[in-house]
């Protein structure tokens, strides 16, 4: 197999931002929403990733990302741990591969009691820094497997998961790294609403000098009437009332929408201003065209 880096490997080695869109296949078997969306990403992101069935069953996001690698983008295949064992996890990634998808984000996946299939059963084999690991090392070593390496296997451009509201921030932190030292080329964080908790962790994570070391881009999802609904009488975590209120006021759903895109073009100019972010990851579940609406008003689509 070709050692050629992918689009993505080469946008993080020269420097320049990245921009980043994420997708979440159909829950049907219904290909035609996902070459409309291929055709309204095209030339505005850089790369695409493909949720793994986050908070529900969904197509195959293998599947998914080869059908938006045949119109045009390049995929980011999400691979979790909380559904495979380590066989089926390489197993993933020869096939991905095979069809010419070579950028992995490795994560361990929602807990499947935070969603609707609490009687499912997790797996959780290895985690993802062993996932890293694996896939960062699988020609040469694959002792995970009991095997010697696989040979034409890889290279691959990992990304991961960065958590910024997550505690013990120093757990955290040390964590992250271990992450990069793994493998990670990358990192998206999850959503960001609380720009000064956001902020004190950028701190942290400069300081150990991460940002050098990996691309670090910043999650942006608007709010929507879900995030409303878990709200409730209690604070949500990582979510600031007065931006809770802010959108809550609005009793049209079109003004809440409005106000929700407005709160994440803030959350993005804020944060382009800080040293060593190298870009953003918008995402919209349900609501694609938010998402593209975030990208055309911030001015992030095109180079």
């Amino acid at each position: 197999m070709s050692a050629q880096a992918t689009g993505l490997q080469e946008r993080i080695e020269s420097g320049k931002k990245i921009l980043l869109a994420e997708i979440h296949p159909p829950r049907n078997a219904d290909p035609a929403g996902l070459r409309t969306a291929a055709k309204r990403y095209a030339g505005k992101v850089h790369a695409v990733g493909v949720s793994d069935n986050r908070d529900r069953v969904a197509m195959s996001a293998l599947a998914a990302a080869s059908l938006l690698k045949t119109e045009g983008l390049e995929p980011i295949l999400h691979v979790t741990t909380r559904d495979r064992n380590r066989i089926a996890l390489v197993s993933e990634a020869l096939g991905a591969q095979a069809l010419g998808i070579c950028n992995l984000l490795c994560t361990s996946g929602t807990h499947q009691t935070l969603g609707n299939y609490r009687a499912a059963r997790n797996v959780y084999d290895i985690d993802a820094v062993q996932l890293l690991q694996t896939y960062a090392n699988l020609a040469s070593d694959c002792g995970l497997l009991g095997e010697s390496g696989l040979e034409g296997a890889g290279p691959f451009c990992l990304g991961a998961v960065a958590s910024p509201d997550a505690d013990p921030r120093d757990l955290q932190l040390a964590r992250l790294a271990k992450k990069i030292q793994a493998g990670a080329k990358f990192l998206v964080t999850q959503p960001v609403y609380d720009l000064e908790r956001f902020e004190a962790w950028w701190k942290e994570v400069t300081r150990r000098g991460l940002p050098e070391q990996a691309a670090i881009l910043a999650g942006i999802q608007p709010l929507s009437d879900a995030h409303l609904a878990q709200a409730g009488p209690r604070p949500q975590p990582g979510i600031p009332d007065p931006l809770i209120g802010r959108v809550a006021s609005r009793s049209d759903p079109g003004a809440r929408r409005a106000a929700a895109i407005e709160i994440a073009l803030e959350t993005i100019r804020r944060l382009s201003n800080l040293p060593g972010m190298r870009g953003f990851c918008i995402s919209a579940d349900g609501d694609p065209e938010a998402a593209l609406q975030i990208i055309e008003q911030s001015g992030l689509a095109g180079d």
